[in-house]
């Protein structure tokens, strides 16, 4: 019985450190996480992210700078995962994204965004000094996309599949600004 004790104070301690230096586990997150999966016939998509809110923030070419690598999102790098290789088309270029996981970052700009594939798996966006860890040696696909102007605001960032027309976007929504990354299987 005493062993027990001793047991559920070490875990009790060890989740109050938690809470205290690392995340606080029972608050509500200010960038909630949301994954969002894609499915048609074999093909799986998945994309982890964390969704900031505007809240009445100037929002590109503010808080999130242009012409700076941003990591798509708040806390933890953005992440997608294809189980089949993709084509990703733009008017100019094609490229080739082989199956796996990868860290997804952008490089927001007023008329284009760049959006990178990154091959290599961050724990969080970005260092200490609030810079990207972001490296530009495991970019696999960078593709430049137009920007759309939305006639309504976006409160919360939100990236989702879109296949409404039968062709395949992953698509990036905040403030008045929309992106779609066209893919094909």
């Amino acid at each position: 019985m005493k062993r027990v004790l001793i047991l559920f104070s070490v875990i009790a301690l060890g989740l109050l450190a938690y809470t205290i230096f690392v995340e606080n586990i029972f608050a509500k997150r200010l960038s909630p996480k949301d994954t969002v999966e894609f499915k048609l016939n074999e093909l799986e998509l998945e994309v982890f992210y964390n969704r900031p809110s505007k809240k009445g923030r100037e929002i590109f070419g503010a808080l999130v700078p242009y012409d700076q690598v941003w990591r798509t999102g708040a806390n933890e790098a953005t992440t997608f995962e294809t189980n089949k290789s993709l084509k990703i088309t733009n008017q100019d270029d094609s490229f080739s994204l082989p199956s796996g996981k990868y860290t997804l970052w952008t490089v927001p700009k007023d008329t284009v965004w760049t959006v990178i594939f990154n091959s290599k798996q961050y724990s969080w966006g970005v260092n200490s000094e609030m810079k990207p860890m972001w490296d530009p040696n495991y970019d696999v696909v960078n593709i430049d996309v137009p920007v759309k102007k939305l006639d309504s605001t976006v409160e919360q960032f939100t990236i989702a599949f879109d296949n409404s027309t039968d062709n395949l976007f992953l698509t990036m929504a905040w403030d008045d600004v929309k992106i779609q990354v066209p893919l094909k299987e």
